[in-house]
């Protein structure tokens, strides 16, 4: 009989291991039981296989004769025109960046920095990519507003775009993001992560945003060469994540020359922005391509820099100092600023802004020093815009406006482009013709993951706003026209 009763209890104890174990009792069940955890597929746009060194040719057909000897080209200080510069570099690859600041920006639900009434601590509450796209969001999130930019100065939305430094060689980058559609038990998944994980960094570039090393994983962090040995490993660790994209700017961490003093000898880092020792950056003032400089920035509140850009702006526009915010973390205030900017100078008010990220600034700068406008006669009403964009290592932007003297947009019967212009609008500035051209060689493709993500779920109105703005950045085209009916069917 104990021989049975042995073989009886083997016998449990073996298939137990085999079933899973369930909770009868609701108030000991795990945060995470019986919850779906949808699956999440980043997207991001090839950057590794943009055009390089980008030779644009634009073809325009007049209805009155032209001479091309009455006809001069400028590469403006600013791009679309605008008359000042303001940038903003969020530092410590903070978690608000992208649910708090890019989220505002791009008209999703915003992080509220309100406080939520967990007990026994109450919390901020924040967001993943992740849980984003499945819907599931903090309870005290701020509702989407509109989209924050400027325009083209032909009618077209340009965002406005920011810089968020990276830690790529700490672990928690690579965090999980817990993704529980509907489950109220608690809310630790919104918790906040020691910061940005891969994919929200992924999902912030594809809007335009960019990026800067910072701290490095150094335990002396006063030897250039050592720091000048991690920012290769933070690079080459940038690269693998983010699928070839690369890093060539410096946001000085802690007031530490000893960052910059190492980025002087590490030729990936093109430019780099600080608090002190600093250049100061006057657009309209600018001749050099700004490489290797060291460009100022400042940190202060939101009311603050609100003084300073009235004040900037009652200067003459060659005498206005680029305004450059420093911010760590960002909360409903700076919502609020944002938006303030938008609507003031922005496209909701007198479109006096370029906000870029610092970035696409540089190398804007760089094609309009190192660029080239040529202009060829093809016939006595025909000319020909030959434009070279050249670039260096990790450029991501290959766009420019050209002002033309001697031609209004009234005057044109057409204008067309080469396969490398992939955006294409035009007007007229101070009674002259402007163009502004955009080479990416993927937009086509970018716009239509944009038009597809709707196609999904068009019940999320703000993945239309998304398709409409990333296919009318497109120049006109067959292709243009097929995406734009797809949205509205």
């Amino acid at each position: 009989m104990k021989i049975k009763w042995a073989y009886y209890l083997y016998i449990i104890l073996i298939t137990s291991s085999c079933i899973k174990e369930v909770n009868l009792y609701k108030d000991d069940k795990k945060p995470d039981e019986g919850v779906p955890s949808p699956t999440y597929s980043s997207y991001l746009y090839p950057f590794n296989d943009e055009i390089n060194n980008a030779i644009a040719e634009i073809v325009i057909k007049t209805s009155k004769e032209v001479d091309i000897n009455h006809i001069t080209s400028e590469i403006p200080f600013l791009k679309f025109n605008k008359s000042w510069l303001l940038m903003l570099t969020q530092d410590d690859c903070k978690h608000a960046a992208y649910c708090r600041t890019w989220a505002m920006i791009n008209g999703k639900p915003i992080s509220n920095s309100e406080t939520y009434p967990i007990n026994p601590n109450p919390h901020e509450l924040y967001y993943d990519a992740a849980q984003l796209h499945a819907g599931d969001l903090p309870p005290n999130i701020i509702p989407p507003s509109k989209t924050l930019g400027c325009t083209d100065g032909n009618g077209n939305e340009v965002r406005f775009a920011i810089t968020t430094t990276l830690s790529p060689e700490w672990e928690w980058m690579d965090a999980k993001t817990d993704v529980k559609p509907g489950f109220t038990d608690n809310y630790s998944r919104f918790y906040m992560k020691s910061g940005l994980v891969w994919d929200n960094v992924a999902e912030m570039l594809n809007y335009g945003s960019g990026i800067a090393f910072h701290d490095v994983n150094t335990s002396d962090v006063y030897s250039p060469s050592s720091i000048l040995e991690h920012y290769s490993i933070a690079q080459n660790i940038i690269l693998k994540k983010l699928t070839g994209r690369g890093c060539k700017m410096l946001a000085e961490p802690n007031g530490n020359k000893t960052y910059t003093t190492a980025a002087l000898q590490y030729p990936d880092i093109q430019t780099m922005t600080a608090q002190n020792g600093t250049v100061k950056l006057y657009p309209f003032k600018v001749s050099n391509d700004l490489n290797k400089e060291l460009l100022h920035r400042t940190f202060d509140t939101p009311e603050k820099f609100k003084t300073m850009i009235k004040q900037e702006l009652l200067k003459s526009q060659t005498e206005r100092e680029a305004i450059h915010i420093g911010v760590h973390g960002t909360d409903n205030s700076w919502i609020e600023f944002l938006q303030w900017v938008n609507d003031k100078y922005g496209k909701d008010g007198d479109d006096s802004v370029w906000f870029p990220s610092f970035e696409e600034y540089y190398e804007y700068n760089y094609y309009r020093i190192h660029g080239n406008v040529h202009i060829e006669q093809l016939d006595k009403n025909t000319i020909k815009l030959i434009v070279k964009l050249p670039s260096e290592k990790y450029f991501y932007y290959p766009s420019t406006t050209i002002n033309l003297t001697g031609i209004k947009k009234e005057d044109l019967i057409s204008i067309s482009s080469n396969n490398i212009v992939t955006g294409l609008s035009y007007g007229n500035y101070n009674n002259e013709l402007t163009i502004n051209i955009d080479c990416r060689k993927h937009l086509n493709k970018h716009a239509t993951h944009f038009v597809e993500q709707y196609e999904k779920d068009k019940s999320d109105n703000t993945k239309k706003i998304d398709a409409l703005y990333f296919s009318n950045i497109l120049k006109e085209s067959i292709e243009k026209k097929q995406l734009l009916n797809r949205i509205e069917q």
